[in-house]
């Protein structure tokens, strides 16, 4: 690092430079540099980590990916006793059907993944960037870029950042991505997701639970209720209430007693009295794909390249495999490929087009499903969830959750 004697910055050289210190982007760092890659972590803010109460921002991570994070030394700097397993999954409709169950052992697998606060993760991630002594600029918002299809130049109010490679993984509102004016498809789907933390009576037992319903205004509800680890004999679960926006903006005005009340009932009170021991928290959702996964020598992830419905929990683990197909095409290359070469970034869009397109349309098709309301669409739906209770096509559901 060192000062430029024309604009008084510093000015960082580095193979790849990282815009965005979330999950994704601090893993990005860290498998880059066991890569064997020297890069710069680039975010606006510095990465949350304080994790003294409990954190709404929940993520449900593959058993792949949780190896994956070991490889990279990450796993051993997170708070196992902030970490729950997730042994099954029961999936409820409107239908008088029984829930269906998906356990691991229907996969002759342990689990089915793990569920982890995003401030534990955090944690970790950053934890191991400091072990790495990986070159870091935080509280450090870019407010230019430069670019072509060899190199890149960020600039910032005391920082500029040269670079042959640019990884954008600054979120679903991507300021690299606007910069490079790459257009992103997004269908809204005029919903809302609740997120919070609740005390339950009774053990959520390691099962991931599940409701496909409709809401107070006829529209499509999806109520996630996921396992937290017992601490001190009390037992937790973290919700995700996917509603319509009329009806979050009027569950958002109850108190907390009447929310949990409304939480409880749309969960069939399956675990007893709960209460409420996190704000709630709201964010709108939508189906979003960038036009392009990379523009001359910049290249997007996690987010950034794509969002998707949370009913399957998915997000994190499709952004943690772009990670992972990204530095596989760049650690395969022939030694005489410069790391923005247009073969490699083509290679790796290629990686990642059957995962991304299934992803889309298992959410999006779910979401239609069950949004339809349709008499023959409801009598074939209900008869999916019979059907998909036969032994061998559970088996062949959890074996593709897994591997993810």
């Amino acid at each position: 690092m060192k000062k430029t004697s024309h604009t008084h910055a510093f000015e960082v050289k580095a193979e790849i430079a990282i815009v965005g210190a979330g999950l994704v982007g601090m893993a990005t760092a860290i498998a880059l540099h066991e890569a064997g890659f020297s890069t710069v972590l680039i975010d606006s803010q510095t990465p949350t980590v304080s994790c003294e109460n409990w954190d709404a921002r929940i993520y449900a991570i593959s058993p792949n990916n949780v190896a994956w994070l070991k490889k990279l030394g990450v796993w051993q700097f997170v708070h196992m006793t902030r970490v729950a397993e997730i042994k099954a999954m029961a999936l409820m409709d409107d239908s008088e059907s029984s829930a269906l169950l998906l356990s691991a052992e229907d996969a002759n697998q342990d689990t089915l993944g793990f569920i982890i606060e995003g401030c534990n993760l955090s944690h970790a991630l950053l934890q191991r960037i400091r072990s790495l002594n990986i070159t870091t600029l935080f509280n450090a918002p870019c407010q230019a870029l430069q670019i072509d299809a060899v190199s890149a130049i960020l600039e910032g109010v005391d920082f500029t950042v040269k670079s042959t490679l640019l990884i954008a993984a600054d979120g679903a509102n991507s300021w690299v991505r606007q910069q490079l004016n790459i257009g992103a498809q997004q269908k809204p789907y005029e919903q809302t997701a609740i997120v919070a933390n609740f005390e339950v009576k009774s053990s959520p037992e390691n099962t991931a639970r599940q409701w496909f319903a409709q809401d107070a205004f006829a529209k499509n509800s999806i109520l996630a209720w996921l396992p937290l680890p017992t601490i001190n004999n009390k037992h937790y679960i973290s919700i995700v209430w996917s509603v319509s926006n009329q009806y979050a903006q009027e569950l958002m005005q109850l108190t907390e007693a009447d929310f949990s009340q409304q939480v409880s009932s749309a969960g069939d009170n399956i675990l007893g009295e709960i209460a409420l021991v996190t704000p709630r928290a709201t964010f709108p959702l939508a189906l979003q794909k960038a036009e392009v996964l990379y523009q001359n020598c910049a290249v997007l992830l996690g987010d950034a390249a794509h969002t998707i419905h949370p009913m399957a929990g998915q997000g994190m683990n499709l952004g943690f495999r772009d990670v992972i197909d990204f530095v596989k095409v760049l650690t395969e290359k022939n030694k005489y490929q410069q790391l923005s070469d247009k073969n490699l970034l083509n290679q790796y869009t290629r990686s990642r087009k059957a995962d991304l397109l299934n992803m889309h349309l298992l959410t999006d098709g779910l979401f239609r499903l069950f949004e339809n309301q349709n008499s023959v669409i409801k009598k074939v739906r209900q008869w999916g969830f019979a059907a998909t209770k036969l032994q061998l096509i559970k088996k062949l559901l959890v074996a593709y959750a897994i591997k993810q």
